[in-house]
């Protein structure tokens, strides 16, 4: 796949510095930074993180009370926030229509490619997330600020749409057919373990193709060859449908992004495991992946 399609989804630490020292007043840098939920219910704010230090002229993101609605029955823990509240959001962060932006947070994207994906969604098309994240720029030797910055608002205007999404209905019946894949880790995928949600299991059908594979140990996005073989594995292939759930939503766009970067398109479910057993007529399988087994066979 071409470097191309992988540039419009990543940016590096190294070609971030460039375009900072450059100063185009058209570069957005938004912090991101949010941890994985832990089962406690005790919502984690990286706000304290982003004060310790971030990217200079970043703007602070609060995933949950920006990125996301209230949780809902059958929405999930992270439903899409109202379009017009997006729009509100993003012009604070200082974005207009022609604005290129970048998102980052401390754990290899998986939060931050949440407003990689919303933004997208709301019709913005330079969105990129930072490969390696904050950990990657500092290991770099980049510098880092630990003032909070304000920014001048934004003017984009957001329409919904831009990014394909499942309902309930059509994430069961891509699931039947194996077009469906779950990104959390296996022992919540097989029902071995669900520290978060009220059931454990996965969708009927669908794939085990945990999120944290598509990294490398260094916490980077494998390479393109890489990427390609690790799906292909799953039977998704370009130009074929592939629809992405997680446990709320969030990790799965890093799944869409890793695919993105590939040049294959997914929709996202967005209820994602939450919404699902949010509605007891929903079907509910354990175990292994039922399509590796077969393969096997």
């Amino acid at each position: 796949m071409s470097d191309t399609t992988r540039a419009a989804v990543l940016v590096t630490s190294k070609q971030l510095a460039a375009e900072i020292a450059d100063t185009q007043e058209d570069l957005v840098i938004l912090d991101v930074r949010w941890e994985l939920p832990t089962g406690t219910g005790e919502k984690v704010d990286g706000h304290a993180d982003y004060l310790a230090g971030h990217i200079p002229g970043a703007v602070y993101v609060d995933l949950d009370a920006q990125l996301a609605a209230p949780p809902a029955p059958g929405e999930g823990r992270h439903p899409l926030p109202p379009i017009d509240d997006l729009e509100v959001a993003a012009r604070s962060w200082g974005i207009h229509k022609d604005s290129r932006v970048v998102v980052y947070d401390d754990i290899s994207g998986q939060g931050a490619a949440r407003a990689w994906w919303l933004l997208r969604y709301g019709g913005l098309t330079d969105v990129r997330i930072l490969d390696g994240g904050f950990e990657e720029w500092e290991i770099s030797g980049h510098p880092v600020d630990s003032d909070e910055v304000t920014v001048m608002p934004g003017d984009v205007t957001l329409t919904p749409g831009h990014m394909p999404v499942l309902t309930a209905d059509q994430a069961l019946e891509w699931a039947a057919r194996g077009d469906l894949l779950d990104a959390r880790g296996g022992v919540r995928y097989r029902g071995e373990f669900e520290p978060i949600d009220v059931k454990a299991g996965h969708i009927p059908g669908a794939r085990s193709a945990p999120t944290g594979h598509n990294l490398t140990r260094d916490g980077l996005f494998r390479p393109a060859e890489d990427l390609t073989v690790r799906f292909a594995a799953h039977d998704v292939r370009p130009g074929e449908p592939v629809g992405v759930y997680c446990g709320s939503g969030v990790t799965a766009a890093h799944q869409i992004a890793a695919l993105a970067s590939i040049g294959i398109e997914a929709a996202l479910y967005v209820p994602s495991w939450s919404g699902w057993v949010g509605d007891d007529n929903h079907p509910v399988e354990t175990g292994p992946d039922p399509w590796r087994q077969a393969a096997a066979a």
